[in-house]
């Protein structure tokens, strides 16, 4: 990674999807081992964020990290650009998060979740300023960003500052989706590394679906769902890291194994194919057409259409209504903005109708999809 001088593990530990009990919290003896076990076994990259968890990610990192496990490590985490409001906010969160973390310094440290608005609030703020100063007194080694927009939006904030590395949303169904291949690419060629995250898509590539299973069954040498995903990202000589949210000590295990395997251009011409045929086999269960363009936005009553439509076609592409319910509340519901984004908002104006180029039922669509989701 540019400017970055470890040598950093193809696999990542993402500490967003850590093993929980009954009530909700963090099943810290299980999940310690978990981070342990990757550790000692050649992952020394760790990435958490203000909220993960409701807030208790980044604590429990600090403590799972003890007895000389902070030392073997590259810790990541995140500033929370939706809860900044004046420059001063930034070094509040990140001396918070240094006390929670229990280290002087952060590895990597990211702007997170990067779109226009939040984009543009940061800049006026002063963010780059502010990554200088805390680069220069030594609270963070290396300044980065995640990203959640569209490409161009990607390659304006790459050329807006001197980044060590930035990360993005990748997996074999997203070629194409918020910066995708255009920005991994575009990234790389201007010395940034590349951190990964999603390539499992949540965990919805790895289910075994009727009609995809078959098609994973013709390779010469199998492998589960989850782990053709991650061959498949890692195939790319410009991702650094790929991030795996791992959840029970039976997935560390798994992905630590795999990791071993997870060398740029490993794939062999036949074994691409069959990607190719399971992303045909999949982009058949979609029920609502959008291309996710935003001619239709923005709506007078806040509703992110492109979003809800991508969210009602995932729930059905991978047959897991529960989990897509939770990212539709998570990602439309005000987490970030404080503002919900529903399709239940939608007020029949029929505003959006008249500039879809796809002359989508929009108002139609957007009635299903509440009444999927519930809201």
């Amino acid at each position: 990674m540019k400017k970055a001088a470890p040598e950093l593990s193809i696999l990542g530990f993402g500490c967003m999807r850590l093993p929980v009990k009954e009530n909700g919290q963090i099943d810290e003896k299980t999940a310690t081992g978990m981070i342990r076990y990757a550790i000692d076994h050649g992952v020394n990259y760790v990435d958490t964020a203000y909220p993960y968890h409701n807030g208790e990610s980044e604590p429990f990192v600090g403590r799972a990290l003890a007895d000389g496990y902070r030392e073997k490590v590259n810790l990541a985490t995140k500033l929370p650009s939706w809860l900044v409001t004046s420059r001063e906010d930034m070094d509040k969160y990140l001396d918070e998060q240094l006390a929670q973390l229990g280290t002087d310094t952060i590895d990597f440290y990211l702007v997170h979740g990067l779109n226009q608005p939040f984009w543009e609030n940061l800049s006026a703020l002063g963010v780059t300023d502010f990554l200088d100063a805390a680069i220069a007194d030594g609270r963070i080694r290396h300044a980065g960003f995640s990203f959640h927009d569209n490409v161009t939006l990607f390659k304006e904030i790459v050329n807006s500052y001197d980044w060590t590395f930035a990360q993005i949303q990748y997996n074999f169904m997203d070629e194409h989706y918020q910066a995708g291949t255009e920005g991994l690419l575009y990234a790389a060629e201007k010395g940034l590394g590349i951190v990964v995250m999603e390539p499992i898509r949540g965990g919805l590539l790895a289910r075994e679906l009727a009609g995809i299973t078959g098609i994973w069954q013709k390779a010469k040498v199998r492998h589960s769902p989850a782990e053709w995903a991650l061959r498949w990202v890692w195939n790319h000589p410009e991702v650094t890291v790929v991030l795996s949210g791992m959840s029970t000590p039976e997935q560390v295990r798994q992905n630590v194994a795999l990791a071993g395997t997870g060398l740029p251009g490993s794939l062999t011409r036949s074994e691409s194919a069959l990607f190719g045929k399971v992303r045909k086999e999949l982009k058949k269960r979609i029920i609502i057409p959008c291309t996710g363009c935003k001619y239709c936005l923005p709506c007078p009553n806040g509703v992110s259409i492109p979003e809800c439509f991508e969210m009602f076609n995932r729930g059905h592409i991978y047959e897991d209504e529960e989990q897509t319910r939770q990212h539709y509340s998570m990602f439309l519901g005000g987490f970030f903005d404080g503002t919900p984004h529903y399709a239940s908002l939608c007020e029949e104006c029929g505003e959006c109708e008249e500039k879809c180029p796809q002359s989508l039922p929009i108002r139609e669509h957007l009635k299903t999809v509440s009444a999927y989701f519930g809201k």
